[in-house]
């Protein structure tokens, strides 16, 4: 292959259009802008709603393309589970909403990816610590509690096996 270029943009998932940041973007390189919007709006299609950071990669000679999907930000993911727009102003005092530790686990998964954490429950604490600064509950509890109870091994079937 030869020389490459890389373009990064932040695009909502499943929503690419050849128009801007893309297009202006990619232009130049002379790649499909029908095949690159469609691969993208295919690999994004699951964050629908979110911002997601993409890489596209074009070889500048071939005009092949390769798209790489990043993970939307902790905070989204845990936003769209409570299908609200903004976590709180104020976590100490005003709640945003209450999610299960199921959905915890569900976004450690995502998040596990790109995490330097080595284990599941490293990457939960971390998703829970993004929960107390939005001021979000996990199954009506304060996060730090939920952090206590995973220290003290009361989540370790939950955690088994990962």
């Amino acid at each position: 292959m030869g020389k490459k270029k890389k373009v990064e943009v932040l695009i909502e998932g499943g929503k690419a259009t050849p128009g801007p940041p893309l297009g202006p973007a990619l232009g130049p390189y002379g790649v499909r802008m029908d095949l690159v919007v469609s691969e993208i709006n295919k690999k994004t299609k699951e964050y629908e709603g979110m911002k997601v950071p993409v890489i596209v990669v074009v070889d500048v000679e071939t005009r092949d393309f390769e798209v790489k999907v990043g993970v939307p930000p902790t905070s989204a993911l845990i936003l769209r589970e409570l299908n609200v727009e903004k976590g709180s102003g104020a976590p100490g005092q005003e709640k945003r909403g209450d999610i299960s530790f199921e959905t915890v686990l569900k976004i450690a998964k995502i998040k596990m990816k790109q995490s330097t954490a080595y284990k599941l429950k490293s990457v939960v604490k971390e998703i829970l610590g993004t929960c107390k600064s939005m001021g979000v509950t996990v199954d009506g509890l304060d996060p730090k509690e939920v952090i206590r109870r995973i220290n003290d091994g009361e989540y370790d079937d939950k955690l088994a096996g990962e």
